[in-house]
């Protein structure tokens, strides 16, 4: 009798996906399970592989498990103890670091079958690397180099997941990836069209339904947008859309159509971030300390000496009640800050968030801000609670302006480079690009003058809080930013499980 639906991830990053699905229990049981992650970046792989160790343990995850997140023991001594090092050869066994489409064929095909090891339900997951498909990427991209864009390879890395669907034909697959391919062009022809066509029949005597997960109609009456899921409205704290396939053998369609069921209420930044501890911004190129930071805070009103706006005495009062309020608020925050939680209201939310056996919070550490930036928060974080939304760089007193020639005009390009998430709403997309600077992704607290931490970030994605990211604080957020939210992908393990049921 099979106990579980074996899960083969491709492109896998930190395992978002491939959380969503493995955390999905039916009578407590686990309906699939994570045979084969493969993922090419060194840290990613690492987390990937962490995660899977954790993951062996059932309910019974070692103490030592939470030594090493929360930083009471070195890598070494965790691996090196002897209950870990015998469930290591298995974790190892799931994650592999690779590289689809360099890694020989031949080896990626012998570990997805010893994964699937013959059995007829399964299920094929993952996402192509994006960067090239992004309405950015590919802008910067062109605009540089139109035939470099064109070669890029990273078109093509879809193609070594239809070859996989050719060579193991698995019943059912989710291809997930970023808006922008459904715009995308190459060589003058629309990349997703191509794509929707090939995953539907990948050769000859195999072909494949391509479905919505949030409409119940023929996969023939589909539009290319009728494939974007939009995360806020499926209980998701980030207004993050992205294209998923639900691909079903034809010899396994059904006249079912099962789709995700929407939220009645959205779930805000407020809702997951509001439980964590405060912790102030740093100061970089210059000595940081916590009277320093403060004044920086205190002085940034004086900044505003020439602007004339119909809010400015209201934003200055509430500037100089924040500035009080951080003096309050010693601590940049570290690896591990000790502290007993409050529960979040959403009861769900909380559950599949907080790990009691944690005793506080892991990766919450602010990053550091030049003084400039840190002013620049610190107003713009203000000036959004009064008006309910992230202000436009235009809107910025000149001496907080930054030094961009363009920056003053209405019309100049990323005229939200500086964002504000809005607390009362779900955040914005939480992208890769936070692994360089914090400025899209500032605190909606206005006291703590700071972009997102990296648990903060990790929240929004509803990673829970005791999955670690392994490598340094650059790769952390670069491996959130291109993950699929685990909590959204348990919903659509759900409707995959109760499709093949």
């Amino acid at each position: 009798m099979q106990t579980s639906i074996p899960v083969i991830d491709l492109f896998a990053g930190p395992g978002g996906l491939g959380e969503g699905f493995a955390s999905l229990k039916k009578s407590g049981k686990n309906v699939f399970q994570l045979k084969i992650s493969i993922e090419k970046d060194p840290s990613a792989h690492q987390t990937l592989l962490l995660r899977a160790l954790y993951r062996t343990f059932g309910k019974k995850v070692p103490d030592s498990y939470y030594e090493y997140i929360t930083g009471r023991i070195t890598k070494q001594e965790f691996q090196s103890e002897k209950m870990i090092s015998a469930h290591f050869a298995e974790a190892s066994n799931e994650a592999r670091n690779a590289t689809l489409g360099v890694t020989s064929s031949n080896e990626i095909d012998k570990w997805i079958k010893e994964g699937i090891k013959g059995q007829t339900k399964w299920v094929l997951i993952g996402g192509p690397p994006c960067q090239a498909y992004s309405l950015v990427g590919r802008s910067k991209m062109m605009n540089s180099n139109l035939e470099k864009y064109e070669s890029d390879s990273r078109h093509l890395l879809y193609k070594e997941y239809l070859r996989i669907i050719k060579e193991h034909a698995p019943p059912v697959f989710i291809m997930e990836n970023v808006k922008g391919i459904l715009s995308s062009k190459l060589n003058g022809e629309l990349i997703f069209k191509k794509i929707k066509d090939d995953l539907s029949n990948p050769k000859k005597g195999l072909s494949y339904e391509i479905r919505s997960l949030t409409l119940d109609t023929q996969s023939s009456e589909l539009s290319p947008s009728d494939f974007i899921i939009e995360s806020e409205k499926f209980g998701i704290p980030q207004a993050r859309h992205r294209v998923i396939l639900f691909g079903i053998r034809k010899d396994f369609c059904s006249k079912a159509h099962l789709t995700l069921m929407p939220c009645e209420e959205k779930v805000t930044v407020s809702d997951v971030l509001s439980n964590l501890p405060r912790i102030r911004s740093k100061l970089s190129k210059e000595k940081d300390s916590f009277n320093d930071w403060c004044e920086a805070l205190e002085s940034t009103a004086s900044l505003m000496k020439g602007w004339n706006s119909t809010i400015k005495k209201n934003l200055t009062s509430e500037m100089h009640r924040n500035a009080r309020i951080a003096t309050e608020i010693s601590s940049s925050g570290t690896s591990f800050v000790k502290t007993k939680l409050v529960e979040i209201q959403n009861k769900s939310l909380n559950e599949w968030l907080i790990d009691p056996r944690l005793d506080g919070i892991v990766q919450h550490q602010a990053r550091s801000h030049m003084r400039s930036d840190i002013q620049r928060y610190f107003f713009l974080a203000n000036y959004a609670k009064l008006i309910g939304r992230s202000p436009k760089i235009s809107e910025l007193p000149s001496k907080l302006m930054p030094a961009h020639k363009n920056a003053e005009f209405a019309d100049a390009p990323f005229q939200d480079r500086f964002r504000v998430q809005i607390g009362i709403q779900p955040s914005t997309t939480i992208v890769s690009h936070i692994s360089k600077d914090g400025h899209y992704y500032i605190h909606p607290d206005p006291s703590q003058a700071r972009s997102l931490s990296v648990r903060e970030a990790a929240r929004l994605q509803t990673f829970p809080d005791n999955y670690f990211f392994e490598g340094n604080k650059t790769s952390q957020y670069a491996q959130i930013g291109n993950a699929v939210p685990p909590l959204l992908a348990n919903q659509i393990a759900k409707i995959v499980a109760d499709f093949l049921s």
